[in-house]
């Protein structure tokens, strides 16, 4: 009795210990020079506008670009393979979590025995008969492992930052199929208006030719200036089908990029394509805090602490390990016999502690591996952050130039319009050459091809910054079209 007595005492001694008394061997969570020492805002942004978050991809007002990005979302592949490794480490963080519970198993066993008395020393006595025996069991099991040291815990712990690191790369992922559907989208309607454009400009090449052969003719310009005019029409027309390849190869990309084949996009993309062009100015002062919505970043972090973790489990290993084990059942020759589990029953308790006292080695290099891997985490998180904040001041730079470009080329226009207006004007009046008015319609056609190509710009460099970011930065206005003409931009004479 007092053996009994003393044995459950110790029991709930370790029980204590389990609930009450573990520590962590883990190391402090400090956060990376480089990453304590960012400044507390972004600097190059213009606005005075207060931050605040939106949904960034709206502000195209484009209903055939939020299809596109729906259908991406629910069917790219890349997104399936990422969405399988998030199931596969989140199953993986389950099981790391699992050795903090107790293990409880049950059996039902049966067996029977038939065996000749001959050899036997009741050989004899029986005359040749045989023995023959049954027996039943039951049984219910409990084990548990006291986690004293924390090395259950940390090991749980670093399970479940694999998975949330695993789920921010989930994220990652769809920011990047994202970026490559406005992407690949804004191309195409660049590649359409610059096919368009082509064509227009060998219509008016193509007249320019038949003038300058009637005037050749007539001795009125030399054979020179007239291969040069043939040249520059041959030039023009070889570069349409290069844009024709090109505009087919990113509606495959995009295609792709929706999980379909090329020739099943018409009824996604359409002919008619009309995004906006978003230009009002990034805010003053955005905060470094928007750097944490960015899913590396957040990734690192996680596999930062994941690593932290795993190195307390390492350090847990060199002391000694506490376990509890219990078992009952009850064991009859018969099968109802079983069942009487209150005069047939079994009891085993058992407690063991079992300390590592030689390994060869082994635990001290794993604990030399997990503080290598935990350094190496600390330098990936902290050029992660590095790298966001330059890729932010980056794209906003990017975006403020584009904006500046795209204002410049669309007064460009306006005077290239004028131009051709005017020679339109002293052709129809008698004054000017008909050569002169296809010349200005040339240059204005040529403008619009750059004007086109830099709204594009204008909108991937947005982009840019809402990649760069991890998303968006406020809520943003009504959109113009993106050939229309730009606000005025502050600080411009």
């Amino acid at each position: 009795m007092k053996n009994r007595f003393t044995n459950s005492r110790f029991m709930l001694v370790a029980l204590f210990f389990a609930t009450n008394g573990c520590v962590s061997m883990a190391p402090e969570s400090t956060a990376p020079d480089i990453s304590a020492a960012m400044p507390v805002a972004f600097d190059q942004s213009e606005s005075g506008t207060p931050y605040e978050s939106a949904r960034w991809w709206a502000s195209f007002e484009d209903p055939v670009l939020d299809n596109l990005l729906d259908q991406a979302l629910s069917r790219n592949l890349d997104l399936a393979e990422a969405s399988a490794r998030l199931r596969a480490a989140e199953a993986r963080a389950r099981i790391s979590k699992s050795g903090l519970f107790p293990q409880i198993s049950a059996g039902l066993d049966s067996s029977y025995s038939d065996s000749p008395t001959a050899g036997t020393s009741f050989g004899a006595i029986a005359g040749g008969a045989r023995l023959q025996s049954e027996t039943y069991s039951s049984s219910l099991a409990f084990s548990y492992e006291l986690d004293i040291w924390g090395k259950l815990r940390n090991d749980a712990r670093a399970g479940r930052a694999d998975a949330i690191a695993s789920a921010a790369d989930l994220q990652a992922a769809r920011l990047a199929v994202m970026a490559e559907v406005i992407t690949s989208y804004f191309d195409i309607v660049d590649a359409r208006h610059q096919i368009a454009l082509t064509t227009r400009i060998i219509d008016v090449l193509g007249d320019r030719v038949e003038q300058s052969e009637n005037r050749y003719s007539r001795g009125l310009i030399t054979s020179f200036e007239l291969y040069q005019v043939r040249q520059d029409f041959r030039n023009v027309q070889a570069g349409l089908p290069q844009r024709e390849s090109q505009l087919a190869a990113t509606e495959g990309q995009l295609a792709v990029l929706v999980g379909r084949y090329s020739n099943d996009m018409d009824d996604l993309i359409g002919r008619n394509l009309t995004p906006k062009l978003a230009f009002d100015p990034v805010p003053a002062g955005l905060p470094i805090d928007l750097l944490a919505q960015r899913p590396d970043v957040f990734a690192e972090s996680q596999r930062l602490e994941a690593a932290r973790y795993n190195l307390g489990a390492r350090r847990a290993e060199l002391f000694p390990a506490l376990s509890l084990s219990a078992g009952t059942g009850s064991q009859a020759g018969s099968p109802p016999g079983v069942l009487d589990i209150f005069d047939k029953w079994v009891l085993n308790l058992g407690a063991g502690l079992t300390a590592p006292l030689f390994q060869g080695g082994r635990i001290r290099a794993n604990i030399e591996i997990a503080d290598a891997e935990y350094a190496q985490q600390t330098a990936v998180y902290a050029r992660t952050v590095l790298t966001a904040y330059q890729e932010v001041t980056t794209a906003i730079e990017r975006y403020e130039e584009e904006r500046q470009r795209y204002r410049f080329l669309f007064s460009q226009r306006d005077e290239a319009e004028a131009a051709a207006a005017l020679q339109s004007r002293r052709f129809a009046t008698g004054v000017g050459s008909y050569v002169d008015y296809l010349d200005a319609l040339r240059a204005q056609f040529q403008v619009e091809s750059s004007l086109s190509s830099a709204a594009r710009d204008v909108a991937l460099a947005r982009l840019g910054i809402h990649r760069a970011l991890g998303g968006s930065w406020d809520d943003t206005p009504p959109a113009p079209d993106i050939m229309a003409e730009p606000p005025a931009i502050e600080g411009e004479n």
